[in-house]
């Protein structure tokens, strides 16, 4: 049985083709949004700030679709699929790490 993937992220559309240098790599790409699709971002889809004032943050991602056109998502921290995210690297960080993995934790600090 295959586990059915949430998504985390929302289609924002179509991106205009890249720009390609001479060599064949990509040198430029462009996305145009208009300013209801910048709000629907600014009010939905950026990170919360915590004490310290860090987040506040919207992340767009570029890339190819299957059918091999340029598209662009934006990442939406309220998602299902982020929530299950965010829980399992909980679950994870409070599983104590294994003997020999304490030690090294504990030679990379600072102080």
């Amino acid at each position: 049985m295959s586990q059915e993937r949430k998504s985390d992220s929302h289609l924002v559309g179509w991106t205009d083709a890249p720009n390609y240098n001479d060599d064949g790599s990509v040198r430029s790409w462009r996305v145009k949004l208009r300013a209801d699709e910048l709000k629907q971002m600014m009010t939905k889809y950026v990170t919360s700030l915590n004490e310290k004032g860090e987040g506040g943050n919207c992340y767009v991602t570029l890339f190819m679709s299957a059918a091999g056109k340029p598209c662009c998502k934006v990442w939406d921290p309220n998602s299902e699929g982020a929530k299950e995210q965010r829980e399992k690297r909980a679950a994870e960080r409070q599983q104590p790490a294994p003997a020999g993995k304490q030690e090294s934790l504990a030679d990379d600090l600072p102080f």
